[in-house]
This record gives C-alpha cells, sequence and structure tokens, in this order.
C-alpha cells in the first residue's frame, strides 16, 4: 500500500490548512474561547464555498467528487487547528439534507453515547433530541447536550456508528496530535532551563519521541482505513488516535509545565477536544470488542 500522498492531495491539505491559518488562527481560536458556543456562521459558509462539506459528494450533484483519502486529509487539517462545530455530522449529511453541503445548514446528530454537539446552533439535529439536557463540556469549543436513553433492559438494539463518522473523527484526533507534537518540539527547543534548552534533556527528548512515535503510528493506521474503508482497520485507527491524541495532549502539557495549562496556549484545549471525541460517536470498548472478535475469528 502506498501511502505517499500525490501532488492533488498535498495541494488539498495545503489549501484547508491555508484557509484555517487565515481564518482561524491563534488570536481567533483565543476569541472562540472567549466566546464559547457561539458558532462562526461566516467561517462555516467558506468552508462550504471551498467544497469542505462535499467533498465526497458527486460533481454531477455539485460536490468536489473526491473520497474518503481526501476528506481524511481535510479533517485532519480541521484537527490541526482546533476548528469548532459539527464538522463530522454536518459533512455526512452533505448528500441529504439541503444547504449542508455549502455550509448554509449546520447539522448536529446524536451520536451513540447519547451526546449531542452544538444543538443549540444547529439547524437540522439528526436523530431524536426530544429530552436532550444540557452539559457543563469539559471543552469551552463544544457546547454538549445529553439525550437520556432507555433501561437497558429495555433498550432497542442499537445501529453501529457510521464508519466514516468514526473515521473522521479518527483524522481530527491524527490532526490534534501532530499539532501537539509540534508545540512540544517547539517549546523543548526555545524555552532554557539551566543554561540550556530543556529539549537537551533526556526525561523531555523522551517525551516527545513517544509522541512522534504514537503520532506516525496513528497516521499510517487512518491512512491505511481511508483506502480500505475495512470496518477492522477503522476501528483500529479509532483507537490508536484517540491514544495519539489524549497521551500525546498530556504530554505535551508535561514539556510546557505549569504553562500549558494557562489560556495563552493552546495545548490544554487538545486535551479538552481529544477528551469530547472519544465519545462522540461509541465508547473505545465496542471497537476493541470488535476487534477482539476479528482476531479470534481469524485465528480459528
Amino acid at each position: 500500500m502506498r501511502f505517499q500522498l500525490t501532488e492533488d492531495q498535498r495541494a488539498l491539505r495545503g489549501g484547508v490548512r491555508e484557509l484555517l491559518t487565515r481564518r482561524f488562527g491563534p488570536e481567533r481560536l483565543r476569541a472562540a474561547v472567549e466566546a464559547p458556543g457561539r458558532l462562526q456562521q461566516g467561517l462555516w459558509r467558506e468552508l462550504g464555498e471551498a467544497g469542505f462539506f462535499a467533498l465526497r459528494l458527486p460533481e454531477s450533484e455539485g460536490g468536489v467528487g473526491l473520497g474518503l483519502p481526501e476528506a481524511v486529509l481535510a479533517f485532519e487539517e480541521a484537527g490541526r487547528a482546533l476548528l469548532p462545530g459539527p464538522l463530522v455530522a454536518t459533512h455526512l449529511a452533505a448528500a441529504e439534507v439541503p444547504g449542508a453541503a455549502t455550509g448554509e445548514t449546520v447539522v448536529t446528530d446524536v451520536g451513540g453515547c447519547g451526546l449531542v454537539e452544538w444543538l443549540s446552533a444547529a439547524d437540522v439535529v439528526r436523530g431524536d433530541d426530544a429530552e436532550a439536557v444540557p452539559l457543563r463540556s469539559v471543552d469551552p469549543l463544544t457546547p454538549l447536550h445529553r439525550v437520556p436513553g432507555p433501561p437497558p433492559d429495555r433498550a432497542p438494539e442499537a445501529p453501529g456508528a457510521d464508519p466514516a463518522a468514526v473515521l473522521l473523527t479518527a483524522a481530527e484526533q491524527l490532526g490534534s496530535a501532530t499539532r501537539a507534537c509540534e508545540l512540544a518540539a517547539q517549546h523543548a527547543r526555545t524555552r532554557e532551563q539551566f543554561g540550556r534548552p530543556i529539549g537537551a534533556f533526556q526525561a523531555v527528548k523522551h517525551l516527545c519521541a513517544e509522541m512522534l512515535v504514537r503520532t506516525e503510528t496513528a497516521r499510517a493506521a487512518v491512512y491505511a482505513a481511508a483506502v480500505t474503508a475495512d470496518p477492522a482497520d477503522i476501528d483500529t485507527a479509532r483507537l490508536l488516535a484517540d491514544d495519539a491524541a489524549v497521551r500525546g495532549a498530556r504530554d505535551c502539557l508535561q514539556v510546557h509545565g505549569g504553562m500549558g495549562f494557562t489560556w495563552e496556549f493552546e495545548v490544554h484545549l487538545h486535551l479538552k477536544r481529544a477528551w469530547v471525541r472519544t465519545h462522540r460517536t461509541t465508547d473505545a470498548t465496542e471497537s476493541e470488542e470488535r476487534l477482539a472478535a476479528e482476531l479470534l475469528a481469524g485465528s480459528t
């Protein structure tokens, strides 16, 4: 399997990064944190105009006509920039909900864990949100509601999460893991203690190296799953990306020390968003159980 990106794929990734850097850079990120729960409609429509939500729609239907690998690259950049909003839900609704493809309609859904992101800002909610109650979200850029489920003994057989939703969420996690690795390396090069950059100390070197290994392992898994679209590959990608994002953000905080918890730095925001994403589709245990069943079936 070839993992070298094509020229068009590199151009797509570069274009999305340039758009997000210009429209949602560090200053805009801090402004969003100071005004939580407010979706930037102008940016949302600009994403629609750029084809972000219509990437996988056929050209005959007004879309870009690309595939899952290209969508993964775009969502990886969104995760790297900590772009807020129900991006995955709106992207997946592009073929069914009028206005979703162009960013005119904001779509959210009731996730497998009963969580609804950005309920108050959404124009369309997919799923039953009649009894949704607000939660205090750990991530200031992801307002949450919870839909109470039926008692376990009366719960209907729940459908599995959309594999594309799981993979695109994993791509966002990969973007966060990549950014955390970059921030840690940058801080290790510039922050000095005892007259030396802290990156010269073995403990910091090990933290940064482990972050890089986890990130690149997750990248290989996410990119492979985007090509194969195999359910087992997607579960693997999800678990590795969750691990890289959460542990990477924690290690990045360790490198930054107390400074990483201040609002002037984005490090803690990556950790908080990574936590929220782990509950977006289904519980990680379900992915683990499916992979265990797959391995058991393959060994017999």
